[in-house]
C-alpha cells in the first residue's frame, strides 16, 4: 500500500531574540533568516521548505512579538505574528529557557485559542544545568495545551532532530504545495537585502541598524556563464541625514567596510562572484510612512 503524502504549514513564534531564526536554519538546512545577537532581526515572515518523497514541511519564521510598538513598522510586524496563529497546521513556540514569563502575559491568551498541535521549544538549554531545566519544564507544562515540550540548543543543533520527528508525526495528509526542489518562496534578491541588513546590524550601533531598510535595485547575472558573476546595486534607506553620515563614515570608510563584509557573505550564499554597489538615501521617518512601508513589504 502506498504511503500517504503528508504536508503542512509549521509556524515558529516567540519573543525577539529567543533563537527562532537559528532554529529554522537548523531545521531547513539553509541560511534562511539572518542571525545576529540583536533583537528584532527578522522583520518579515520567511518561509523555508523541507521536502522528501512522502512529505513537505513549510516552516514560517516570524518576527518576535513587540509588546509596545514604537513605530507603525513594528505594528505591521506584530500583524505578521498574529496571522501566524490563523494559518498554521502546527505551531512551535520558542522560548529562551533563561527568561521568565509572567502568568498574565498576553501570549498565553493567544495560545489558549490554538487548536492545532502546539509544541513548546525550550531553547538555549546549554546555558543551564539539568535541575534548572527540570524546574523550567514543570513551570511551563500547564501554561498552555502543549503536545510536547522539547529542550534544545538550536545553535548547536541539539534536540532539533527530535523536534523535526515530532513535527513529521503530526503533519496532516496533504498535497505538494511547492516544487520538491524549492527551499523558499522568497527570491534571491530578498536574501541579498537581508544579508546586507545583517551586516548593518553587525557593523553599526544603537539606533542606526533599526533605522535602516535595504532595497536591491538591480540584480544582474553576467551573460557570460564562465564569469559566474552577479552585479548588484542596493540602496540603504535611513530616516535622517545624520544617520546617512554615520552609515557612510569618514571619507566613506564605514560603507566600504560594510560593502566588503556584505559582498563576502553574498558570494558565499549565492556561490558566485559578486560586484556590489551600495547607495544611501534619506526617507524622513519611513518607519511611520504607509507608502514606504507598503513599498518595503510591511503592508499590503
Amino acid at each position: 500500500m502506498e504511503k500517504p503524502h503528508r504536508s503542512g504549514f509549521v509556524n515558529i513564534i516567540g519573543r525577539p531574540n529567543v533563537g527562532k531564526s537559528t532554529l529554522m536554519n537548523a531545521l531547513v538546512g539553509e541560511r534562511m533568516s539572518i542571525i545576529t545577537n540583536k533583537p528584532q532581526t527578522t522583520r518579515h515572515r520567511i518561509i523555508g521548505i523541507v521536502s522528501d518523497e512522502d512529505y513537505q514541511v513549510v516552516f514560517s519564521d516570524t518576527p518576535g512579538f513587540i509588546k509596545d510598538p514604537s513605530y507603525e513598522m513594528q505594528s505591521s510586524m506584530n500583524k505578521f505574528v498574529s496571522t501566524s496563529f490563523k494559518d498554521a497546521d502546527i505551531m512551535v513556540l520558542v522560548v529562551d529557557v533563561t527568561e521568565t514569563y509572567d502568568n498574565d502575559n498576553p501570549l498565553f491568551k493567544k495560545l489558549a485559542g490554538v487548536e492545532v498541535p502546539l509544541f513548546l521549544v525550550l531553547n538555549k538549554v546549554d546555558l543551564i544545568d539539568q535541575p534548572t531545566l527540570f524546574k523550567k519544564i514543570v513551570e511551563w507544562k500547564d501554561k498552555a495545551n502543549f503536545k510536547e515540550i522539547i529542550p534544545i540548543a538550536a545553535l548547536h543543533k541539539r534536540g532539533t532532530e527530535e523536534l523535526f520527528g515530532f513535527i513529521l508525526d503530526n503533519l496532516p495528509i496533504g498535497p505538494v504545495y511547492y516544487s520538491k526542489d524549492q527551499f523558499t518562496d522568497r527570491p534571491e534578491r530578498f536574501f541579498v537585502s537581508e544579508i546586507i541588513r545583517e551586516k548593518i546590524l553587525m557593523n553599526y550601533y544603537q539606533e542606526i541598524p533599526y533605522s535602516c531598510e535595504v532595497v536591491v535595485d538591480a540584480f544582474q547575472e553576467d551573460p557570460n556563464p564562465k564569469k559566474n558573476l552577479v552585479r548588484i546595486h542596493a540602496t540603504i534607506f535611513v530616516g535622517r541625514e545624520s544617520q546617512k553620515n554615520i552609515i557612510i563614515g569618514k571619507k566613506g570608510a564605514a560603507i566600504k567596510k560594510l560593502g566588503i563584509n556584505a559582498r563576502y557573505a553574498i558570494e558565499k550564499f549565492l556561490d558566485k562572484k559578486i560586484y556590489l554597489e551600495l547607495f544611501v538615501k534619506v526617507k524622513d521617518n519611513w518607519r511611520n510612512d504607509d507608502k514606504m512601508l507598503k513599498s518595503f513589504g510591511y503592508k499590503e
